[in-house]
């Protein structure tokens, strides 16, 4: 069969994963929903720094550039090389890579005796195999996480017991301390710049254009509003021999146009870092309209968002680099903080940490919180709770007492006859908070009635929790009729009168809106008088 993408496309516009059966016809796979059919699964939620990274990915790749991966652990020598008298400022700033040392474990007559103890009595032979892994271990020729399965496997005995026998007999292990070595985590993109394009000249001939977007690791004195330990870089460089500085200026305009900015500044650096050819290292400031006007600082429209210069032939040369190279960078929670509007990074890049964001859950997100308790189990049992609410609002402001036939059937296989009645004189069949609605309204989850006074809180149609008192008491009264009518009950009554919390009226505030309200100093607010009954009577 003909490869046909248009086919593939169309398919895949329907959620269907195609597969060649056969090589000979296309099959379907099923989807999550068809899969489990009872679970709703919805379209994911991209996270604001990784969307911004995929935009800024698609962005590079219109604009002829070839991605790459730098090195992410690099070894301070190379800071040295590259940073030359700034290597030592530089390196304040890096995080140093550390390992446990493998210690030299001796195993005396007195630690045979505990792990006979502990293992029970494994011989010389035994002790010998335990020798010779520990041995292992300390050669590298065993890993760490391999230690416990290696020992318990060669005496055949459980990791139980082997990881019990290490941690009594040998505390050498408990007691080691992590020694620094020479290696860091890479503090800025251009030490993984020097490192790839000195490697790659050996395979290739420039011009290159590439382009990294990676994490980077600084080792701040403290993390606040616009600086994190951990960030991500969007890194490019240009070799070529008449590259300049207009290539910079061409590409941040280039790169930064497609994100909405619409006018550029390049103002001299004044940092000045030694990796750059004095007087190339150029600020970017872009103008994005959505600032204007902001509680930002940037309200005037202008943001600082990244950085190009040339590369000194002097740091290059000591990667055998002759061509000379443009790099540029920005930060790419900066530009997702002003895609986003956050005003925080940390809050940006950590929303669910409580000491980062500030928890805020909207109305509607409140209102989903809300559910009926108790329902019935049975189509028969959904007709009752059904009939129930039909007859309350089609009779109930009648005076009482009254009765009136709500439903008659077969429930789990007996007769029964369901009504609402109001026994007691000098009233209505149904009491003035019967048919109040659940509703979130400024963070508040209340239990309210559709009048004027609350026509701002009906206003949100998404806040609604679409559920009335009378819908969740009349789905705990079907619920009970199918209940008595398997207990054997003759009949069967189920009264609801003042309500002052939502179990009253069978209804259930999820355990996450509870502590969102409770945080807030809001409120869970579901009383009034419902006053009716449901009686069901079996023969």
């Amino acid at each position: 069969m003909k490869f046909d993408p248009e086919k593939i496309k169309k398919n895949a516009k329907e959620n269907f994963d195609l597969a060649w059966n056969e090589g000979k016809k296309m099959v379907k796979t099923p989807t999550l929903n068809e899969r489990y059919p009872r679970t709703t699964f919805r379209y994911g939620k991209a996270h604001p720094v990784y969307d911004t990274i995929q935009k800024l990915r698609e962005a590079y790749l219109r604009m002829g550039f070839e991605e790459m991966m730098n090195p992410l652990i690099v070894d301070e020598k190379e800071v040295h090389k590259q940073f030359g008298s700034e290597a030592l400022a530089v390196l304040d700033r890096c995080f140093y890579l550390a390992g446990l040392p493998r210690p030299n474990v001796g195993i005396s007559d007195e630690r045979i005796a505990q792990i006979n103890g502990i293992l029970g009595d494994i011989g010389d032979e035994g002790i010998d195999k335990v020798r010779k892994v520990l041995h292992a271990y300390k050669k590298g020729k065993v890993e760490g996480d391999d230690l416990v399965p290696e020992i318990s496997a060669s005496l055949e005995v459980s990791d139980a017991l082997v990881a019990d026998m290490i941690e009594k007999v040998f505390p050498e292990f408990k007691e080691l301390v992590a020694q620094a070595s020479t290696k860091t985590l890479r503090s800025h993109m251009t030490s993984g710049w020097f490192i790839s394009l000195g490697a790659l000249l050996e395979r290739k001939e420039p011009p290159f254009h590439f382009f990294s977007i990676d994490r980077c690791f600084r080792r701040e004195q403290q993390e606040d509003a616009s600086r994190l330990m951990t960030y991500y870089s969007a890194s490019c460089v240009i070799m070529d021999e008449d590259v300049t500085l207009d290539h910079g200026k061409a590409i941040a305009e280039g790169l930064l146009s497609q994100f909405g900015f619409e006018k550029f500044l390049f103002r001299p650096d004044e940092k000045r870092s030694k990796y750059y050819v004095p007087d190339t290292q150029t600020e970017v400031f872009a103008f994005h309209p959505k600032l204007v006007g902001s509680n930002s600082k940037y309200s005037d429209g202008w943001i600082e968002i990244a950085t190009f210069g040339i590369y000194s032939p002097t740091a290059l040369a000591e990667y055998d680099i002759p061509c000379p190279v443009m790099n540029l960078g920005l930060g790419v929670e900066r530009l997702a903080m002003i895609l986003h509007d956050a005003p925080d990074i940390r809050s940006l890049t950590y929303p669910q940490i409580p000491q980062y964001s500030e928890w805020e859950m909207s109305d509607s997100d409140l209102a989903k919180q809300v559910f009926v308790d108790r329902t019935p189990e049975t189509p028969k049992g959904q007709e009752i709770a059904a009939a129930v609410v039909a007859q309350c609002e089609l009779h109930g402001e009648e005076p009482s007492p009254c009765e009136f036939p709500a439903w008659e059937g077969e429930v789990c296989g007996r007769k029964v006859k369901v009504s609402v009645i109001e026994p007691e004189e000098n009233t209505k069949l149904c009491g003035p908070a019967a048919f109040n609605e659940v509703i979130a309204y400024q963070g508040d989850i209340l239990g309210i009635p559709n009048t004027k006074k609350w026509q701002k809180a009906f206003e949100n149609h998404s806040a609604m929790a679409g559920i009335r008192f009378i819908e969740a008491f009349a789905a705990q009264a079907a619920t009970e009729i199918e209940e008595a009518a398997m207990s054997g009950a003759k009949e069967h009554i189920v009264r609801v009168r003042i309500v002052k919390v939502p179990s009253e009226v069978n209804i259930k505030i999820g355990a996450t809106a509870q502590r969102y309200i409770t945080g807030k100093n809001k409120k869970i607010d579901m009383r009034g008088p419902i006053f009716t009954s449901v009686k069901a009577e079996f023969e």
